[in-house]
């Protein structure tokens, strides 16, 4: 639609946002609000990629600090973001999305293996397709493998739906003096040591000039409301 700013975007989305209220794994309920919100999207006429951790499953660097070896945990954090994935493309084909899920991890049996022009196909398609594994290599988060997907997509803007609606001057939900930013450059994020991104994925971002909205996923709408221009986010992008 001519109106809307972003043709092609990627959204990533943490583990622990399936979780809902609980502590653990996959809350049915949020899963599908979040996919009802990406349907939203997709009948704006915007292609979507789609990047889950898996912090509701397993996160390697806990692992590795219980004592694992750090790219053996790391490996079954991977296998956790394809959980989610799997989750997630169940959601959207019940929302009444064509979906695919493509693995950096080979496994056939339940997805398609990553493959760059597949996946831009699949989007001009109008089909979501949800990126599962991580980049496929251990030291790697899947914040990172988000900014590189949406870089191999050329995606117009890579989204972080989070707890909060925006990047704040401290854990909003700890500190009630935090005050939100509207907007923020790539400097500005790793000077200041924002905690919303880690840096790989900030300076992967900004090497493609690439810009990161933040806004509150579990906000009913809310992915809809920023392809609009609407709502709370926090933008990040060149000074």
């Amino acid at each position: 639609m001519t109106s809307l700013r972003y043709k092609r975007v990627l959204l990533k989305v943490s583990g622990e946002a399936l979780m809902g209220p609980g502590n653990y794994g996959l809350d049915a309920a949020t899963v599908n609000a979040i996919a009802e919100d990406i349907f939203a999207v997709t009948q704006l006429g915007i292609q979507v990629g789609l990047v889950i951790g898996g912090g509701n499953i397993f996160r390697g660097v806990s692992g590795a600090a219980a004592g694992m070896d750090r790219a053996q945990a790391d490996g079954m954090g991977m296998l956790a973001t394809v959980i989610n994935a799997l989750a997630m493309q169940n959601a959207l084909e019940k929302a009444g999305v064509a979906t695919r899920v493509q693995s950096a991890i080979p496994m056939t049996t339940l997805c398609e293996p990553f493959i760059r022009r597949r996946a831009v196909r699949h989007m001009e398609k109008g089909r979501v397709v949800i990126f599962a594994a991580g980049t496929g290599n251990p030291f790697f988060t899947t914040d990172t493998a988000a900014a590189l997907r949406a870089a191999e997509m050329g995606c117009d803007v890579l989204l972080k739906g989070t707890q909060v609606d925006g990047v704040y001057t401290a854990d909003p939900r700890k500190d009630p003096l935090a005050e939100r930013y509207e907007a923020l450059t790539y400097h500005d994020m790793l000077a200041r040591d924002l905690a919303v991104m880690d840096a790989a994925a900030i300076s992967l971002a900004r090497e493609n000039k690439l810009p990161i909205i933040v806004f509150d996923i579990h906000e009913p709408g809310a992915f809809t409301a920023v392809m609009k221009g609407e709502g709370k986010f926090t933008t990040v992008h060149e000074s």
